[in-house]
């Protein structure tokens, strides 16, 4: 976005660009669902193709972080500070660098991910999306808390969407930690290496919702505050 537009947004409203950062590094996100179909089908070329799709949503997402940090106007007369603000979008940003991270290295070393624990994996992926889905759906709130100046249902409304955050990351936990039980009893019959790193990639793929909660975590120490 051109500067001078990019500073026409935050003349209208300085949330509007940081909810737009929340809405692409959920995009970025939400693209490893597909990425991993065409994973599991061994479908490469695809694959590829689907990488570098979550490659360019991550950079657009990096670019609008640049222009946030440095355009967010100082002194701006709201109930929350300058400061909590950008340590909010840092957070937001680190969900579309570890999209690109996991897509990456599942491409890098053309990872087979087992059959036996492929359903699994997938509601895995889609539960640790859901959970960025519903951090954007908090920040996409802002603009609504600051116009009540962080009071009353609006905060109550945010808070239960905060509540349900935790509850969908604390369920990711709980199945990472099944489908690590399933590649364990798979480790003899595979490649010593490649387990190695698909239990890095498990992890990684929970680092999606865990980061998620963070994003939840910043807007809930504004809202204390």
């Amino acid at each position: 976005m051109p500067t001078n537009a990019f500073l026409g947004v935050f003349a209208k409203s300085p949330i509007k660009p940081i909810k737009e950062h929340i809405h692409m590094v959920n995009k970025a996100s939400s693209a490893l669902a597909p990425f991993f179909e065409l994973v599991f089908g061994k479908q490469w070329e695809k694959a590829e193709a689907q990488r570098i799709v979550i490659r360019n949503i991550e950079r657009e997402a990096d670019e609008l972080k640049r222009n946030i940090r440095l355009q967010l106007p100082r002194g701006l007369f709201m109930p929350v500070e300058r400061t909590d603000l950008l340590e909010l979008v840092t957070q937001q940003d680190k969900i579309a660098n570890i999209a690109k991270d996991i897509a990456g290295r599942v491409i890098g070393r053309k990872m087979d991910i087992p059959s036996q624990i492929q359903s699994d994996f997938a509601s895995y992926v889609g539960r640790c999306i859901e959970a960025t889905e519903q951090a954007a759906k908090a920040i996409n709130e802002l603009e609504e808390l600051l116009e009540t100046g962080f009071k009353g249902r609006e905060v109550v409304l945010v808070e239960k969407m905060l509540v349900k955050l935790d509850a969908i990351e604390q369920d990711t936990d709980d199945m990472q930690i099944r489908i690590r039980r399933q590649l364990m009893t798979l480790e003899k019959d595979l490649n010593p290496i490649d387990v190695m790193f698909l239990y890095k990639i498990i992890e990684n793929i929970g680092e999606l919702a865990d980061f998620a909660e963070r994003v939840g975590s910043r807007l809930e120490l504004m809202l204390a505050r």
